[in-house]
């Protein structure tokens, strides 16, 4: 049978590196170390817990104590001050038992844990074992129904429709130099950066290339400015984005503004970035959804595009694509470098654009 843990969070002295002993604690008598610790179906937000001990103090058992604690890694922000380490309180429930809470486990993140068995006394005071064998593991990604919660939140604040026709990615002068010279004029995929949310399944995974397709409302052409570069390529909406292209929901973020982002990836059908999708990421109808649609004329036939208003659309394409295909041009704007994600992280208190799991 497997329990849902029911936790509290108590402050209690740290097992290694602490002399000082709560009063909590009372003086060891025997009681059954866990032995062989096991933990599975480990999800963003949750695992779950099993181990082997002694039967013979079994009955004595009241409760568990679990050491859980974020591994720190040279550029980790810290999970709590590692003087006051918080232990994990839970009732002596029939294992295995599954672990459960976004307020102390965050997506793709690497933990240690380790288990007491404890008896609680008449006094209160508890009678703990000794600390089992410290396990190490890694939370998931955010599964496909956490996106979903994601892309409603999304749809909330898309805003109505705006035709465009063209995709754009601007960088530097060097950048296109360089994709001439040394890969036969094609823009190559490249492996996502982590900007977004923390549990994003694409990042530094998928492989792709970063376009845009928002327009100025006032004239419906992109905007001159950009934090990326100088020098711009552009190419027919049609040359990316048709029928045989799949579209995903992969992420929306922002970054401490006003400004919220969506990401979504394009996928020609069958391709190794389809099928790397497929399955990881909410699939969007091409032609009804509140982000980036295609559409076909009935009279001409011809394919028509519209992006959504009040969202900047981050659009990851993940075939290479020939510098043929379109042109490439200087722009007459400003670049604003403090308005790049790449590597930006996700505002964690935003109520917008979060979800109640890790961030």
């Amino acid at each position: 049978m497997m329990e849902n843990l029911n936790l509290d969070l108590i402050q209690l002295s740290d097992r290694e590196g602490n002399n000082s002993q709560d009063s909590s604690i009372a003086e060891k008598e025997y009681l059954p170390v866990p032995q062989n610790v096991k933990i599975t179906n480990i999800t963003c937000d949750s695992f779950k817990i099993n181990w082997d001990m002694d039967c013979r103090a079994k009955d004595r058992i009241t409760n568990y104590f679990l050491d859980l604690n974020k591994k720190e890694h040279n550029n980790s922000n810290k999970f709590k001050h590692k003087d006051v380490p918080t232990k994990l309180v839970a009732k002596a429930v029939p294992l295995p038992m599954t672990v459960r809470g976004h307020w102390f486990l965050s997506p793709r993140t690497d933990y240690t844990v380790a288990v007491q068995t404890a008896s609680k006394q008449s006094d209160g005071n508890y009678a703990v074992s000794e600390w089992s064998e410290i396990i190490e593991f890694y939370t998931a990604d955010y599964s496909t129904v956490h996106l979903t919660q994601l892309l409603e939140k999304a749809e909330g604040v898309a805003g109505r429709m705006l035709s465009f026709s063209v995709f754009y990615r601007n960088q530097q002068e060097d950048y296109f130099n360089k994709t001439r010279e040394t890969q036969e004029k094609r823009m190559l995929p490249a492996v996502k950066d982590n900007s977004g949310s923390h549990g994003s399944p694409i990042s530094g995974k998928l492989k792709g290339i970063y376009f845009s397709c928002n327009t100025e409302f006032n004239t419906g052409k992109p905007p001159q400015d950009s934090p990326y570069g100088r020098y711009r390529f552009e190419i027919q909406a049609e040359a990316l984005f048709n029928t045989k292209t799949n579209l995903y929901f992969g992420d929306f973020y922002c970054m401490y503004t006003a400004y919220h982002y969506v990401i979504l990836v394009l996928a020609r059908e069958g391709s190794p970035g389809d099928l790397f999708c497929k399955g990881r990421l909410p699939a969007l109808d091409i032609s009804d959804n509140r982000f980036l649609t295609c559409t076909q004329e009935e009279e001409e036939g011809r394919l028509v595009f519209h992006h959504a208003q009040d969202v900047i659309l981050e659009v990851i394409y993940t075939e290479p694509v020939d510098l043929a295909l379109g042109s490439v041009e200087e722009i007459q704007g400003h670049q604003f470098s403090s308005m790049s994600t790449i590597n930006a992280k996700k505002d964690p208190s935003c109520k917008t654009c979060n979800i109640s799991v890790g961030r």
